[in-house]
C-alpha cells in the first residue's frame, strides 16, 4: 500500500473513532505520522475516555486470560510429577526428610531433633516424617511458636494445635517477639513460626551421621 492509501486509510479508520494505537495495530504506520496526517481529526473527550475504558477490559482480559493459561498449565505440571514422585517408599521418605533436616533443622543441639519453619505444609510435612519415617509417637512431639507482639496468641496456638493435630497441652510457652508482624515487609505465611521437636541423642547423633555422610560421599565425586 502506498504512503497516499495509507493517509487515506488512517483517515477513515480515524471517522471510525479508532486510536492512533489501533489504527497502528492495522496499518504499521508511527505515531508520530498518524500525529501529523491526523491532526485535523481530534477525538472528543468522551470518545478518548471510552477508548481508554475498553483498553483496560482488554488488558484485564488478557491478564484473565493468561492467569487461566498459567493455572492450567502449573495443574497440569502438579499432575506429571504426582504420577512421577509419590508415593514415596518409606526410605524415600526417610532420604527427603533428611534433605529436609538438613536445610531446616537444628544441628547445634547434642540431644534435640527440631524443624522449624512459618510455612505450614513444611511444618506438616516435617511431623509427618517423624511420625512414620523415624517412629515417634505423637506424645512425644512438643510444638513451640515464635509470634510477634501484635499477634493473637490464643488465635494461633489455636490455628496451629489444629493444623498439626496436637493438643495444647504439648505446645511450650509460646516466644513473643517484641516487634510487630504489622512492620515487617516479608510477612511469610501468616501464622508465626512454629517448631516441631523430640528428644533424644541417638536419634539426633543418627540423623546428624547420616547427613554427614552423604554429604562427604557427594563432596568426593564434585572433588
Amino acid at each position: 500500500m502506498s504512503r497516499a492509501d495509507l493517509h487515506r486509510e488512517a483517515i477513515k479508520l480515524r471517522s471510525q473513532r479508532m486510536s492512533y494505537s489501533q489504527i497502528k495495530a492495522k496499518l504499521g504506520v508511527s505515531k508520530s505520522t498518524l500525529s501529523e496526517w491526523l491532526r485535523a481529526y481530534p477525538l472528543t473527550r468522551e470518545e478518548i475516555n471510552n477508548l481508554r475504558a475498553n483498553s483496560e477490559k482488554r488488558i484485564e482480559r488478557y491478564r484473565q486470560t493468561m492467569k487461566r493459561k498459567r493455572d492450567e498449565r502449573f495443574m497440569s505440571y502438579c499432575q506429571e510429577e504426582k504420577e512421577r514422585y509419590l508415593p514415596f517408599s518409606k526410605r524415600e521418605l526417610l532420604i527427603a526428610g533428611l534433605f529436609l533436616y538438613w536445610g531446616e533443622g537444628n544441628k547445634a543441639s547434642r540431644y534435640t531433633v527440631s524443624i522449624n519453619n512459618t510455612d505450614p505444609k513444611l511444618v506438616q510435612f516435617a511431623l509427618y516424617w517423624l511420625r512414620y519415617s523415624l517412629d515417634i509417637p505423637m506424645r512425644r512431639i512438643r510444638i513451640y511458636v515464635h509470634l510477634y507482639s501484635d499477634m493473637s496468641v490464643r488465635r494461633e496456638l489455636a490455628y496451629w494445635s489444629k493444623l498439626l493435630m496436637i493438643p495444647l497441652r504439648q505446645f511450650n510457652k509460646p516466644y513473643i517477639k517484641k516487634s510487630k508482624r504489622s512492620d515487617i515487609d516479608q510477612k511469610g505465611f501468616g501464622h508465626g513460626t512454629c517448631g516441631i521437636k523430640v528428644e533424644d541423642t541417638v536419634m539426633k547423633e543418627r540423623i546428624l551421621a547420616a547427613l554427614l555422610v552423604v554429604s562427604d560421599h557427594y563432596v568426593r565425586k564434585y572433588g
